[in-house]
């Protein structure tokens, strides 16, 4: 787990070298509905509460982006499941999410489809409670970030999208239903 969270820090202070492959770099703000659930059993469970992330967008081609991010997931559980039955189930997380990601997307205009793959942490307090699993969690653990969504508009600076960060050591997915906004750098 330290040569994990020892390589993210490396990667992500590496940035701060200007290299000639880098086209543009922008801001990217980005707020929604956060989600958590198990991985195994109570899959009626899903709590909910607030996403926020900020990325610096470097575009490496039209089709190909790093994105070093830092961000929040704070999830609840209000004690019910999908269908408004009371569950002892739950799947929280209060978190703060850092991590490096890389975006492929299509360069059409207007309208660009993309995905999301990378690897992060995240810091905080974690409870997975299901059938099967029973955990619950304080500190740094590691997540694999994946999302998919569209960039919108002639720049491309507004996008909406889902991503969601695969937590295997709590045996839990964080994430969110979030919106978008880019500020370009110059």
């Amino acid at each position: 787990m330290k040569k994990i969270l020892v390589f993210i820090i490396l990667w992500l202070t590496s940035f701060q070298i200007e290299a000639q492959f880098v086209k543009k770099k922008s801001i990217s703000a980005n707020i929604g509905y956060g989600l958590s659930t198990p991985y195994y059993g109570g899959i009626d469970v899903i709590d909910s509460g607030l996403y926020l992330q900020g990325e610096f967008v470097l575009v490496i081609a039209t089709w190909l982006d790093l994105r070093p991010y830092s961000g929040l997931i704070l999830t609840k559980s209000n004690g019910k499941d999908i269908n408004q039955n009371p569950t002892p189930y739950k799947a929280t997380s209060r978190a703060f999410l850092i991590g490096g990601k890389a975006r492929i997307k299509a360069p059409i205009p207007w309208i660009a489809p993309f995905a999301e793959i990378g690897i992060g942490s995240s810091i905080g307090n974690f409870e997975t409670l299901s059938e099967l699993s029973n955990i619950t969690k304080s500190g740094i653990i590691y997540h694999i970030p994946f999302s998919l969504g569209l960039e919108l508009g002639r720049d491309h600076n507004f996008e909406v999208g889902l991503t969601y960060y695969f937590q295997p050591t709590i045996e839990q997915y964080a994430g969110a239903f979030a919106i978008g906004l880019s500020i370009p750098l110059k």
